[in-house]
């Protein structure tokens, strides 16, 4: 034990000498474990003893349309990278949250409820396991006869079933003949080096934690059902007639949106092969899941669009949608502009993937390469919508974000990068009304107690507005004012020492502060702390007003942009701005000083979408 807190001394002392920041920020004691073996660094990249496991799935699908029954015959080669010997082997399979005896945050419809996995076969490194899946959860477990040796790999075989939900949420029926389906294969879930096994059952407000694996999968439909889904699609002439199969393939070297199949081509079934059965083939490596959609009607749209100017390389983009999905006319346009913008803008890394497709469900929810997008009367909202599910491309699925635990590191970008698209599609004005209304005034205007939770709190131990303000709003807010701190030049080079750092590996809050730290070369601990470990909130007041200073309190406490509009007695105004910085040395008070004779007639502290808990006292009028 004493040698176990010796190295925990010489870390902190080591973090402290080699960076000089003087604030050190609040570290469970899993996490301070991990620093000291060295599998996460203090400089913000992975410790010299970092590792992490990985799967190669390959996976036969069968969609049975008329039962509604999935199955699957599945070979996992799992590579144990760690130091443990791995005695059990717990399997996660969300889509058993349909189950009646599956945790939820609230009520659901008896169609909404299923029986959840089946496990008809089970082999584990040549030996036959009878697993009986009625018990499980969402995870559930199998105790090995075998353990598997560090630094070793295992083969597992499993053949299973499930229905899909006829209530259809993030994956399930969306029509008749129309399904998403997502989550569908037993998984093994994570074992990481802070935690072990990742055995947090998943709820339907929780979101995902997985590995980086490889893909090989089939998708066996009847004919005349046209399959979307994650990855490379590899046998587009075994299953299309040569007329789609061209037009998709030309699809994929255009900036023009073609229309691969309308509704009478699908109506006539002039699209699929027509075979009683049709076998559709994937392939995607070094991604975080693969989910699948189909349907016998939906439009299906295509195009593509350069996302790497430096290698002209160009990535597809596609939607399918109903008839009446009327907002999905522009959805490829939309996510043409999306793609290009998030490559070259915010967060400005070229779109890591082949392929972005839109598909028409109920859910406004991301999957890698796809988004279950719901009908939309509004167009501007619509796309607003459809861009956060895409921004969601950068974090979770180029970065390994654990959301489980953590979704404000996902989530909080996500509405960032929605924010910030949102301004260069329709304006600021329009940006920062949606931002205000959406993201902000329902957390600004609630005192209750839950609202002022740390945002570093587990996502797992908040609920309701806390577990969606901590999530988005509060945690986007913190990322803007960063933004505004550094200057947007020095808050991107810092966002990509963090993202080049992490791609493909899984980052924990504490690598995203080192990491902007190493990547700004400043001390921003005392920032991080301020928005991610307090119970900070916003609420800014005009303290006092002389000749030639104005004073500021903060009584909320986050460290926040905010303007200082002045009217002078002669009615000339002067605008002020003051950065996050100005409460690093005091974060209570401030004093801003004026280099003018003028006298002040009128002063207003203007957050912008920085909304204040007490507006009333952001102004002083002279008597």
């Amino acid at each position: 034990m004493k040698k176990r807190l010796l190295q925990f001394a010489c870390i902190a002392f080591l973090f402290l000498a080699q960076t000089g920041f003087s604030q050190e920020l609040y570290m469970p004691r899993n996490i301070k474990e991990a620093y000291a073996k060295g599998t996460r660094s203090t400089d913000g990249k992975p410790g010299k003893n970092y590792w992490q496991n990985h799967g190669t799935y390959t996976m036969d699908i069968t969609v049975d349309a008329k039962t509604k029954i999935v199955s699957g015959t599945e070979t996992i080669v799992y590579e144990n990278n760690s130091n443990d010997s791995l005695r059990n082997l717990p399997i996660r399979f969300v889509n058993n949250l349909h189950k009646p005896s599956a945790p939820r945050s609230g009520n659901v419809s008896d169609d909404f409820l299923s029986n959840g996995l089946t496990i008809t076969s089970l082999k584990i490194a040549g030996e036959v396991y009878k697993e009986d899946a009625r018990g499980w959860g969402t995870v559930g477990n199998v105790k090995l006869k075998k353990a598997i040796a560090p630094h070793s790999k295992i083969t597992i075989n499993i053949d299973w079933n499930y229905p899909l939900s006829k209530e259809s949420g993030r994956e399930g029926q969306i029509d008749e003949t129309t399904f998403f389906v997502a989550y569908s294969y037993p998984r093994v879930t994570v074992f990481d080096d802070y935690n072990g096994w990742d055995r947090i059952p998943h709820t339907d407000r929780q979101e995902f934690y997985n590995d980086f694996n490889d893909y090989i999968y089939s998708v066996k439909t009847p004919k005349n059902y046209v399959v979307y889904a994650t990855g490379d699609f590899l046998n587009p002439d075994e299953v299309l007639q040569p007329e789609f199969a061209a037009r998709l393939k030309k699809s994929y070297v255009t900036d023009e949106i073609l229309h691969i199949a309308n509704e009478q081509e699908m109506k006539n079934g002039l699209v699929t092969k027509q075979n009683e059965w049709n076998v559709w083939k994937f392939e995607a490596k070094n991604i975080s899941d693969v989910c699948f959609g189909l349907s016998d009607h939906y439009l299906w749209d295509a195009s593509s669009v350069v996302v790497d100017k430096k290698t002209n390389r160009r990535a597809s983009v596609q939607a399918a949608y109903d008839i009446k999905g009327t907002d999905f006319v522009n959805s490829v346009k939309n996510n043409q502009y999306a793609l290009d913008w998030f490559s070259n803008n915010w967060p400005g890394i070229p779109y890591p993937f082949s392929k972005m497709t839109a598909f028409q469900g109920f859910a406004d929810m991301e999957y890698p390469m796809m988004c279950n997008d719901s009908q939309m009367d509004d167009p501007k909202f619509a796309q607003l919508v459809q861009d956060h599910e895409v921004a969601h491309t950068y974090f979770p699925f180029f970065m390994g974000i654990n959301e489980t635990r953590y979704a404000f590191m996902d989530e909080g970008w996500a509405t960032t990068f929605e924010y910030l698209i949102g301004i260069a599609e329709h304006g600021k004005e329009a940006a920062d009304k949606f931002y205000k209304e959406f993201r902000v005034e329902q957390y600004i205007n609630d005192k209750s107690t839950e609202e002022d939770q740390p945002i570093i709190s587990m996502s797992t131990q908040v609920s309701g507005p806390g577990y969606g303000n901590n999530s988005y709003g509060k945690a986007s807010l913190s990322y803007i004012a960063l933004k505004d701190l550094l200057g947007d030049d020095l808050f991107k080079k810092s966002l990509h020492h963090y993202m080049n750092t992490w791609n493909g590996k899984h980052p924990i809050p504490w690598d995203y502060f080192n990491s902007m730290n190493t990547g700004s070369g400043k001390n921003l601990n005392w920032f991080f702390n301020n928005w991610f470990f307090t119970n900070n909130y916003i609420d800014l007041s005009v303290k006092q007003v002389s000749k030639n200073t104005i004073s500021v309190e903060n009584k909320g406490g986050f460290a926040i942009p905010f303007d200082v509009n002045i009217i002078y007695a002669d009615n000339s105004t002067e605008t002020i701005h003051q950065t996050p910085v100005v409460w690093e040395k005091n974060q209570k008070s401030i004093s801003v000083a004026l280099n003018t004779k003028k006298q002040i007639k009128k002063v207003t502290l203007d957050g912008g979408i920085f909304m204040d808990a007490t507006p009333d006292n952001n102004t002083w009028n002279s008597k």
